[in-house]
């Protein structure tokens, strides 16, 4: 998998509205209403992420859930991230 050139980035973060580029990563919160709707979204997360075998970092507060996706073994950004960052978005 090639890193997106910053052209790419750009069009593929048109993709999926709410995610923003943040140093090397791309990112996203999401917010419920309460800790139990919250936990649901990350199980939902974790069960996609394990079945694309692409795993993102999770930071969980209460009602909020901050996903950052990028591709360690690349070293930065490419197409897995932006289409785990679409099924993800299909989630809420």
């Amino acid at each position: 998998m090639t890193l997106l050139s910053e052209a790419d980035l750009a069009g593929a973060l048109a993709r999926v509205p709410g995610w923003r580029r943040e140093g090397g990563t791309i990112q996203r919160e999401f917010r419920f209403r309460d800790f139990i709707e919250t936990m649901g979204f990350v199980n939902r997360v974790a069960l996609l992420a394990e079945k694309a075998n692409h795993h993102p970092d999770l930071s969980i507060r209460y009602s909020r859930v901050l996903v950052e996706l990028s591709t360690h073994d690349e070293g930065g950004l490419t197409e897995r991230d932006v289409a785990l960052a679409e099924r993800i978005d299909r989630l809420t």
